[in-house]
């Protein structure tokens, strides 16, 4: 008996020795080669939508054309392969099923669009498949906990619950709020803003809710005004994005409001600007959140490797930077794993760490957060300047904004 398993351990570790030598003992995820890893999504670049989705497949595709002209990432050449869904639901899922199940990729980057995300979240979960950047806010990806499943889910744009979390924040630590009025949208961008305000408040203490709800595109709001004006609020938070923001500003300064009023970062644009400034200016501050500084110093990269794959003149695109940082995200945790590619050593890298956004703040990923951007800055409508808003605080996540 110790003869035949002396011979037997002896045939296991030749064999071993072997396997090692011919390298298929290396474990490995699909879409990984030696000198590759492949990576996929789908966007919509036809459509409506074309004008948000062909910047965003530039940016990636100009990131990874930076890494693979430089030797690649830890001597593999990042391929990417894309798909257009049209920005349709059942066309996204089919997508999805081809990127996963005939190109095989290793990871989706950059998953697009709201209803394509929420059409097809569950199949990525269920394959196991890791997916970095999602473009859109939706409450969907939030969770701070994430187990199983849930955990291959990793948000990088801000989330909306996250991003009312921080508006709460602001009231207290920059204007020491102690009522914020929020005026917010029936619809899924307000109501999560709404849910994000109410828990920090309820974290940080001290702090009345005074909510009050109008439809989505609602060209009266003058009721819900008028309460937080009777209620004599500190803050106003206008959880409402482009379609109703100007319709509550306009209000606001109708009744006489002068309390400063903080919105998401969706409405710190020029066009939302020009709608409100005749209205509003002098009157009182309007104030929103930024995820995106184009004076960082990633900059110069970012239009020098853009320039080489776009003919368009995407030098200060939001929606081509927003691809860059896709790419960003996915090949930072890239970066740290040097050997046996999976997607369990992939995703174990994105949590050692936080990543630091190359035009904004870090996001950590640790022990389940699934929280999309993590901090913040403050930009001030101003209508002399040229994109209508202004920087007012530099990028902070919400335990330093409160010890402001």
């Amino acid at each position: 008996m110790k003869k035949k398993l002396s011979l037997m351990l002896a045939v296991i570790l030749i064999a071993s020795i072997f396997l090692s030598a011919c390298g298929e003992s290396v474990e490995t995820a699909q879409g990984v080669t030696e000198k590759t890893v492949k990576v996929g999504n789908s966007i919509a670049t036809s459509g409506p939508l074309a004008p948000v989705g062909v910047p965003f497949k530039a940016g990636i595709e100009a990131y990874f054309k930076m890494i693979n002209e430089a030797g690649g990432v830890n001597g593999r050449i990042v391929e990417y392969v894309h798909q257009d869904d049209e920005f349709n639901p059942e066309k996204g899922k089919a997508a999805l099923d081809r990127m996963i199940n005939d190109e095989k990729v290793f990871a989706i980057v950059g998953h697009f669009g709201t209803p394509i995300v929420g059409a097809t979240l569950n199949d990525i979960k269920e394959a196991g498949i890791p997916a970095i950047y999602f473009a859109t806010g939706t409450g969907i990806l939030y969770n701070e906990n994430a187990t199983g499943n849930d955990r291959v889910i990793y948000p990088v744009q801000p989330v909306y619950p996250m991003e009312g979390r921080i508006i709460a924040a602001w009231a207290k630590g920059e204007f020491k709020a102690s009522k914020i009025g929020v005026i917010y949208t029936n619809d899924d961008a307000g109501k999560d803003l709404l849910a994000g305000i109410k828990k920090e408040s309820e974290s940080i203490g001290g702090i009345a809710i005074v909510e009050q709800q109008v439809p989505p595109g609602a060209e009266n709001v003058s009721a819900a005004v008028t309460k937080l004006k009777d209620e004599d609020v500190d803050v106003v938070a206008i959880a409402a994005i482009q379609g109703t923001f100007p319709q509550i500003a306009k209000e606001l300064a109708k009744q006489g409001m002068d309390k400063p009023a903080i919105t998401t970062y969706v409405n710190c644009d020029e066009r939302m600007t020009e709608a409100v400034k005749d209205d509003v200016t002098g009157k009182f501050e309007i104030y929103g959140n930024s995820w995106v500084d184009m004076n960082k110093p990633a900059i110069e990269d970012y239009r020098k490797w853009i320039q080489e794959t776009s003919n368009e003149d995407l030098s200060s695109n939001a929606y081509a930077m927003t691809g860059w940082i896709a790419a960003h995200f996915f090949t930072e945790g890239l970066k740290r794993v040097e050997e046996n590619l999976t997607w369990e050593s992939y995703m174990d890298a994105l949590e050692s760490a936080p990543i630091q956004n190359p035009f904004g703040g870090a996001i950590d990923y640790s022990n389940g957060k699934r929280l999309g951007t993590q901090e913040m800055s403050l930009f001030r409508m101003n209508p002399d300047v040229l994109s209508g808003w202004e920087p007012y605080e530099e990028f902070m996540g919400i335990d330093e904004i409160l010890k402001k």
